[in-house]
């Protein structure tokens, strides 16, 4: 059986700052219609940021969708015509304050297939110069140093719960046991 769903009406139901809602109605393999309800998203980038000595920084934020304090490495949503790569040196200088001049990607993941269309791009820095951390307005973080043989124990522990933190540091492991 060919595996598709064919879009028959697109209807926006909300427009906001960082995504739109849309409730489609489309066709499925077998002829019938249904209906999907969906989040269109410009993606994110996201950088795991290591330095000579093995530890890596990371940002301690409050996430008001889950109603608490998470420990992420640092992200951010990539603005209309930005490329991931750009998005993610900006995301870097913003919320850490470090200015690389060239990094290193570790793929894309997919957060959210079932409704949401975000891609968020991984990369790698391992050579920065310190500079001016320029938070967003009403953007609060707290920058966290941490060896990266914790942050493995952290993840194995399930103290660690951001997908995009697990799976930076998780791809960044199998390219550098390939090496």
């Amino acid at each position: 059986m060919e595996l598709y769903e064919k879009k028959l009406t697109e209807n926006k139901v909300y427009s906001g700052r960082i995504f739109d809602v849309y409730s489609d109605d489309i066709e499925l393999p077998n002829g019938k219609t249904s209906k999907r309800d969906w989040v269109k998203h410009n993606g994110g980038a996201a950088i795991l940021c290591l330095d000579k000595e093995n530890n890596v920084y990371l940002v301690e934020q409050y996430r008001y969708s889950v109603g608490r304090v998470v420990l992420e490495i640092p992200a951010g949503k990539i603005d209309k015509g930005e490329e991931p790569y750009n998005s993610a040196i900006r995301e870097l200088e913003e919320e850490l304050g470090f200015r690389a001049e060239k990094i290193e990607p570790l793929g894309v993941i997919l957060p959210t297939v079932g409704y949401v269309s975000e891609k968020i791009y991984l990369y790698l820095a391992t050579e920065y110069d310190v500079v001016k951390q320029h938070l967003d307005e009403g953007e609060f973080v707290n920058i966290v140093k941490m060896p990266l043989s914790e942050l493995i124990e952290k993840i194995e522990n399930f103290e660690i719960e951001d997908a995009k933190t697990i799976i930076a540091v998780t791809r960044y492991i199998l390219t550098k046991n390939k090496q």
